[in-house]
């Protein structure tokens, strides 16, 4: 679909954005195996500009996600100082909806100084639908985003992966519509369950590491109301928040 007033279509509008705000240096493409990032990454090389594509390996991804990632030589995996089941424990407690350190830890951490490209859409939520096409990072004011499909919609993005013939990723075929962590609070209780079935590993992981967790609460003296994993998980599942007629999981 081409643009009203400049009579571009989108995929000229994104490839002149790319263009427009290119540093130097290049970008640092910000690649999660995503169909929007496949989206950016084919764009990038379209525009013909310097960069370096990233993926952070959050150690809770999907296993085919991984698997798909490294069919792309020219992503570099970068992993995290501590998988998630030792974060857990070092932060004494499970990320949740309101308190989503994990993402900071495992994900945000890279691109620092730089100019991060992103596939971020205002489609995807209200939240997102709050963002700019070129704005700062609140955490590092010499860090910033620059989102060129960002007014694209999830069929527009779907098109030009066929158009283009681009590889994905199959979980997109058996149903999933995101390919975020495994158990990802943001996602739902009922997605979470259905990840869970898909991955039961990942299960067994949380489970030993609220169990960790639950130990390190009590040797520090804090007080929980959780005795075992399996309750901590069970709060956990429960859309991630207490119910109103319980007492707050940490106190």
């Amino acid at each position: 679909m081409n643009d009203l007033f400049t009579g571009k279509s989108k995929e000229e509008m994104a490839i002149e954005r790319i263009k427009t705000f290119c540093p130097p240096e290049g970008y640092y493409v910000a690649f999660s195996g995503g169909k929007d990032s496949i989206v950016i990454l084919d764009l990038v090389k379209r525009a013909g500009v310097p960069f370096d594509a990233h993926y952070n390996f959050t150690t809770v991804d999907p296993p085919e996600l991984v698997k798909f990632v490294k069919t792309f030589p020219e992503v570099k995996i970068d992993k995290p100082e501590l998988p998630m089941w030792q974060l857990i424990v070092k932060k004494r407690m499970p990320p949740t909806r309101t308190v989503r350190y994990c993402c900071q830890y495992l994900k945000e951490g890279g691109g620092a100084g730089r100019r991060v490209i992103t596939g971020i859409r205002w489609e995807e939520s209200y939240g997102r639908s709050k963002r700019k096409m070129v704005e700062a990072c609140f955490r590092d004011s010499r860090k910033f985003y620059v989102s060129p499909i960002i007014d694209w919609s999830t069929l527009e993005v779907w098109d030009y992966i066929k158009n283009h013939k681009l590889r994905y990723c199959k979980l997109y075929d058996e149903g999933f519509k995101r390919l975020g962590c495994v158990g990802c609070p943001m996602a739902g209780t009922k997605t979470q369950k259905r990840e869970f079935l898909r991955w039961p590993q990942y299960k067994k992981a949380y489970l030993w590491a609220f169990e960790k967790c639950i130990r390190k609460r009590i040797a520090d003296g804090l007080k929980i109301n959780q005795k075992t994993g399996q309750e901590m998980f069970d709060w956990w599942l429960r859309d991630n928040k207490p119910d109103p007629n319980d007492n707050v999981l940490f106190e």
